[in-house]
């Protein structure tokens, strides 16, 4: 089995709705019904939604992990 890799990401925004302040968090997360189970989505957060954005996906049984975005891959341009 592949050990799971998050998808690379672009602009360091954070996702959560309306904000557009820069991204400091990777929030790691996986629907099985969905995606195979190496497979990591990515919603980037700033310090202000970062629990947000982790308590919606924990509630979920979607998060897999909360990681600095320094350790993400950038997509290339």
């Amino acid at each position: 089995m592949t050990a799971p890799v998050p998808d690379a990401v672009d602009e360091l925004v954070c996702s959560a709705r309306g904000c557009r302040a820069d991204a400091t968090w990777g929030v790691l997360w996986n629907n099985p019904r969905l995606h195979t189970a190496e497979r990591r989505k990515v919603w980037l957060a700033c310090d202000e939604h970062r629990e947000h954005l982790r308590q919606y996906l924990e509630v979920r049984g979607f998060l897999q992990d909360v990681v600095p975005v320094a350790d993400l891959e950038r997509a290339a341009p």
